[in-house]
């Protein structure tokens, strides 16, 4: 293994020279990452502009070997608490595990094992003994949550600590087109957060808001947005919040030299309008 630190502008999937398990110091969980990747062979059902994903492709994830995925785990959970790899590896600020996170190089939920993989990693996390305030994350588009095998992998989340980032970038078809290059109807996506908060109360919108040739997302954006948080409110159904980040890294994609990071000053003033329906939001830089 190379000695240099991680750092949290870089998420490279080889850095511990596993199939499925990366470290990452995660700038919204503020220490390190245990990410889990599905999707080894670089493929998605979506194409958001801003991924950092290198020869992104269109597709599933591919069958998954639980056999080796539980050895890199464990194997990779017993270092970080006993060997040396927080030390000589992760800056002193960040060592500790903040969670267990499916998340990789594309949508995890299109794993055909996917609830076999959270059962896989609730197994670990009670072998192993891990403290309880280790999370298990799932950082998803949404997009199949409307399938039972990945519903039933929520509802066991839900019973190890699980957390589920749901992405809404924006809040209209067109904007989803123009930002995550898919044809999602926006019945579908709310179909989908419903299902998703039923299954795992402990789901968070997680939305990258960004500048997209020189412009800033616009008012009608904003308000886009604010029109689903607010028909889910009319039904009850309240988000645990809003995670509202911008762009850390660099794009892989071809808009890549049309992306810009916001001001914060810029996300807060968003931020207000979302705090204002009585969504807690975090705002990431």
């Amino acid at each position: 293994m190379v000695e240099n630190k991680l750092k949290v502008t870089e998420h490279s999937r080889d850095v511990a020279g596993l199939r499925y398990v990366y470290p990452v110091i995660s700038r919204r969980a503020g220490g390190v990452s245990v990410g889990i990747n599905l999707n080894t062979n670089n493929a998605c059902n979506w194409r958001c502009i801003y991924c950092q994903v290198p020869d992104l492709k269109l597709g599933t994830a591919p069958p998954v070997d639980l056999a080796l995925l539980e050895k890199e785990l464990r194997g990779f959970l017993d270092e970080l608490l006993n060997g040396e790899f927080m030390r000589t590896r992760v800056p002193e600020e960040a060592r500790r595990i903040t969670d267990i996170a499916l998340s990789g190089n594309g949508e995890p939920t299109s794993a055909a094992e996917f609830s076999q993989v959270i059962e896989l990693i609730g197994n670990l996390k009670h072998e192993l003994a891990l403290p309880e305030h280790i999370k298990l994350l799932l950082i998803t588009n949404g997009s199949l949550l409307q399938r039972e095998i990945v519903q039933q992998g929520l509802r066991q989340m839900a019973q190890l600590n699980g957390e589920v980032w749901f992405k809404l970038d924006r809040g209209s078809e067109q904007g989803m087109a123009r930002i995550n290059d898919t044809r999602t109807s926006l019945d579908k996506v709310r179909e989908n957060l419903i299902a998703a908060i039923a299954c795992c109360p402990n789901t968070w919108l997680q939305t990258c808001w960004f500048a997209l040739d020189g412009n800033s997302p616009s008012l009608q954006d904003e308000d886009d947005y604010l029109k689903i948080l607010q028909d889910l409110l009319q039904l009850g159904v309240k988000p645990k919040g809003v995670m509202l980040y911008g762009i850390a890294r660099t794009s892989m994609q071809p808009e890549a030299p049309r992306l810009n990071a916001l001001p914060v000053e810029e996300m807060e003033l968003f931020a207000k309008r979302i705090r204002e329906l009585g969504v807690t939001v975090k705002v990431v830089e």
